[in-house]
Order: C-alpha cells, then sequence, then structure tokens
C-alpha cells in the first residue's frame, strides 16, 4: 500500500510568509496535484513535467477570476521553485474575448 505524497512536507521549505498564505499555497498545491493525477496518473512532484504545470494554468483555471488565475501561477512558480526548475511560465488567458498574456520572468 503506498502513502500519499506529503505536499505540506514537500514545500515545507520553501514557504514564507503569514500562515494565510502559507496555507493558500498548500490549498492550491493540492487542487494541482489532484488534478494532474487526475489526468496523467502522476501524483508525485517529482514526477511532473513543465508542460503538466502549463496545462494546468491553461486549461485548468482559465475560466476562473484573474485573480485566482494569478495566486495559482505564485503556487506554480514555488512549486517550479521546490524542485529546482529553471522553469518559466507564460499563460494565455481569454478575457472579453481578447487574448491577454500573464508573463512571468
Amino acid at each position: 500500500m503506498s502513502k500519499a505524497f506529503d505536499m505540506e512536507l514537500f514545500l515545507a521549505g520553501v514557504l514564507t510568509g503569514s500562515h494565510t498564505t502559507r496555507q493558500r499555497h498548500l490549498r492550491q498545491a493540492k487542487a494541482i496535484q489532484t488534478a494532474i493525477a487526475d489526468r496523467w496518473q502522476r501524483d508525485n512532484p517529482w514526477t511532473w513535467q513543465q508542460k503538466h504545470l502549463t496545462w494546468f494554468l491553461n486549461h485548468h483555471v482559465n475560466q476562473h477570476a484573474e485573480s485566482t488565475r494569478y495566486y495559482y501561477l505564485l503556487t506554480v512558480h514555488l512549486l517550479a521553485h521546490r524542485l529546482g526548475k529553471p522553469w518559466q511560465f507564460n499563460r494565455q488567458a481569454k478575457v472579453n474575448n481578447r487574448p491577454k498574456a500573464v508573463a512571468c520572468a
């Protein structure tokens, strides 16, 4: 029997900020983990590729409010930092039927 991956332990070294901010990152990281596990059967972040996180940003949270998408983008950056990957995320989101680029360096 395999034990579920502990996202809180995984992010413990890189989580900073207030208690509320840390809890939001954990909650969103678990939502990301669940979505990727459902789509690609990869529940362990160590097995993720950049395409998995890009898919999540482009398809899973595409219909959410801009502020929600921004907070998920911050969590994705935190995950990439924890994985030690130099990944860049540019996400296209449609707002008022116009493409809007959300880029992070």
